[in-house]
């Protein structure tokens, strides 16, 4: 299995990519990304919103391999949404991170002026500020009242996905354009049942793997990428090590009738665009 997928737009992005959400900034994401790259990920994935842009900046620039060699995403808060504001916010972005450019950018909500922030994301990417360009939290009824309003088609969907959430229905729609699901929460955020499932645990004996590994593969033979989290430099390493097994047909037909249909984040829930502009400020 190939380390690398082709986005729609011809760019390529590795498979695994490393997580930085809730990892606090000051040190600890620095720390993290340091172990991450040591461990052998080339792809990032910070957001303004997870405060700790800088902090990646930093690990990338320090790790000493060469910028192009690192996939580094990051994202667009709802609080710079509009077509000024977030061209502005796209600066702001590659200021903290202290990078000409970003490999992918993304629109981290779905609320408010998604069309002009779109615009924005577009023309920063002619520009040569932004390599690929993606949303963030799309179900398919957003993602139907909002993409044909847009001149080009994101190259991602960055959602919650884990064998209890397969978001089947939304891969219909996405494949037919070639559009990449990303897994937020590719491991269900810890969730003890998911990963103590007897299902996942006898596939993981049997390959001599453990039950997140076993997740993980599971979603990369779907053709997902995923981005795990951890702070700890052993578990860190462990869900990089993915590419030397493979389920099997059964095991893959054991593991996607796990799906429930059902996430923990509901996007289309009311108020919520409001609520999360309320409680989160990326700058004054």
């Amino acid at each position: 299995m190939d380390t690398m997928v082709t986005l729609n737009d011809g760019n390529r992005i590795p498979a695994v990519g490393f997580g930085v959400f809730r990892i606090p900034a000051d040190g600890p994401t620095y720390e993290a990304v340091r172990h991450a790259l040591q461990a052998g990920y080339r792809h990032i994935d910070t957001a303004a919103a997870y405060f700790n842009e800088a902090d990646v900046g930093r690990a990338v620039a320090d790790s000493g391999i060469p910028r192009e060699e690192i996939f580094v995403t990051s994202k667009l808060w709802l609080q710079d949404y509009g077509y000024e504001a977030a061209s502005k916010g796209i600066d702001a972005s590659l200021s903290k991170l202290d990078m000409d450019y970003v490999d992918l950018y993304l629109l981290h909500q779905p609320y408010g002026d998604v069309a002009g922030a779109w615009k924005a994301l577009e023309d920063a990417k002619a520009a040569g500020k932004i390599k690929s360009i993606g949303v963030s939290n799309m179900t398919p009824r957003i993602w139907n009242t909002f993409v044909p309003q847009f001149d080009t088609l994101p190259a991602v969907n960055q959602v919650e996905c884990n064998p209890f959430f397969q978001q089947k229905e939304l891969r219909a729609i996405l494949d037919k354009d070639n559009v990449k699901i990303e897994a937020w929460g590719p491991l269900g955020q810890g969730n003890s049942a998911l990963l103590t499932h007897p299902v996942i645990t006898a596939i993981a004996e049997k390959h001599g793997r453990n039950a997140g590994q076993v997740i993980l593969r599971f979603e990369l033979q779907e053709g997902i990428i995923v981005l795990p989290k951890s702070t700890n430099p052993e578990r860190i390493a462990g869900n990089l090590q993915l590419f030397d097994f493979e389920l099997s047909g059964a095991e893959m037909d054991q593991l996607r009738a796990l799906d429930t249909g059902k996430g923990s984040h509901d996007p289309e829930t009311p108020g919520i665009g409001e609520m999360l502009l309320a409680n989160y400020k990326v700058h004054d």
